[in-house]
């Protein structure tokens, strides 16, 4: 059992505190509910952009980075469609530079045309780097835009394309800080060598008298049931033909998830899957393969990927996979089978709650879901999986007419 207590500052600010007196180390955790998805379809990439920009200094501290070496601290961020995240980890008698330093961002980050620019040109040569230039590079950004029509899923989180990003302006780059980097948005969690009392004090102290914004109410437009398949070729210079092929899945909320997770498990973890020991070692069809899903907070993708081996016919490919697929939607997955993937499941999430910065990580994205206490609940959720609950979703799931499949050809 991980224990926590949880409070809410007068602004709104949810904080969460988990005490570890194991380590002489802390981690503050900043998660504020924004991601990609919650972007103007005209204006995408802002919530990657500000993960750069809240970076760049504030008002009152031009560097972060610099005081938080200073206190034998490091910090690092992400952003997905669904959120953003910054965390920084440090001694924990120096837990105070961290609340001074995150708190302010909060607060006052420094707008202006210097930083937005510096952060700009960084953000558009990462985009060009990993997905214009890079063999591949470009997958998602078809794949979403084949699967979604109406979810804002159907863009990447670095943007939808490079323009958007080229053409902020320091006014739409204010306006999306003040609707979403606020009290009222965010979770604030502490791990490590602490005590309650002292972090909440520390939270009073530099949080409180943030103002706490308007609580942000998600009203995004709902996907459609997808009827029918979809299909798209693609020729780019690359080394290999590769294949993909995604399917509707249920959101991250829904109790059917840990089913769809286990299923991933069963066709592609590890070298005695199924998909690898058929069609890599058996049938040589493909040069690697893998089965996943992004865990997504609304209803999102599972996907099959692989490489193929030369002179293997795209048809033969997809045949090859969709006889797999066939075979676990006809036959209940064994009790062995199933034991093995949620042992292998059991022992992922073990070692993740190792870390001290994944704990403090999953207490933000639990809280944020809605029940911080699913940190101690997941793996009796994977538990409770029967093998005809398996068998159910890859009924619902591996449906041709919930599928859309890209086939990326090389020029060889």
């Amino acid at each position: 059992m991980i224990q926590f207590e949880q409070f809410e500052l007068a602004n709104g600010l949810r904080v969460i505190v988990h005490e570890d007196h194991s380590t002489p180390m802390a981690v503050v955790n900043v998660m504020y509910d924004v991601g990609a998805r919650d972007e103007d379809a005209a204006k995408t990439g802002f919530a990657h952009l500000f993960e750069h920009l809240m970076f760049g200094g504030s008002v009152n501290i031009p560097s972060y980075d610099e005081p938080l070496q200073r206190a034998g601290g490091e910090n690092n961020a992400y952003t997905t469609n669904d959120l953003t995240n910054y965390y920084c980890q440090l001694p924990a008698e120096n837990i105070e530079t961290a609340f001074w330093l995150e708190s302010d961002r909060m607060l006052s980050l420094a707008f202006d045309e210097k930083s937005l620019e510096v952060q700009r040109k960084v953000v558009c040569e990462e985009f060009k780097e990993h997905y214009l230039n890079k063999p591949y590079g470009d997958v998602w950004h078809k794949m979403r835009n084949l699967a979604f029509i109406r979810h804002p899923y159907r863009w990447m989180t670095i943007g939808a394309e490079l323009s958007h990003i080229e053409n902020a302006t320091l006014e739409d780059v204010k306006a999306f800080f003040y609707k979403h980097y606020r009290p009222v948005n965010a979770i604030l969690t502490v791990a490590g060598h602490v005590k309650t009392a002292q972090v909440q004090e520390l939270a009073e102290k530099w949080f409180g008298d943030i103002p706490s914004g308007e609580r942000y109410i998600r009203r995004l437009p709902q996907e459609p049931v997808q009827t029918s398949p979809r299909k798209q070729e693609i020729h780019a210079n690359v080394p290999v033909d590769a294949f993909y092929k995604s399917w509707h899945i249920c959101s991250r909320s829904d109790s059917r998830y840990y089913a769809t997770d286990l299923l991933t498990e069963v066709l592609s973890g590890g070298g005695s899957s199924r998909l690898f020991q058929s069609l890599v070692k058996e049938k040589q069809i493909f040069s690697n393969i893998g089965c996943y899903h992004f865990g997504s907070m609304d209803a999102g993708l599972v996907t099959i990927e692989g490489k193929l081996v030369k002179g293997v016919k795209m048809e033969d490919v997809e045949a090859a996979v969709e006889s797999e697929l066939q075979k676990i939607k006809d036959t209940t997955v064994d009790e062995k089978e199933l034991r093995k993937v949620k042992n292998k499941t059991e022992s992922l999430i073990t070692f993740e709650d190792m870390s001290l910065m994944n704990r403090a990580g999953s207490l933000s994205f639990y809280t944020l879901m809605g029940n911080t206490n699913m940190i101690n609940e997941e793996l009796d959720r994977f538990q409770q999986v029967s093998a005809a609950a398996l068998r159910h979703e890859a009924e619902t799931v591996f449906d041709n007419n919930n599928s859309s499949v890209l086939y990326y050809f090389g020029n060889h």
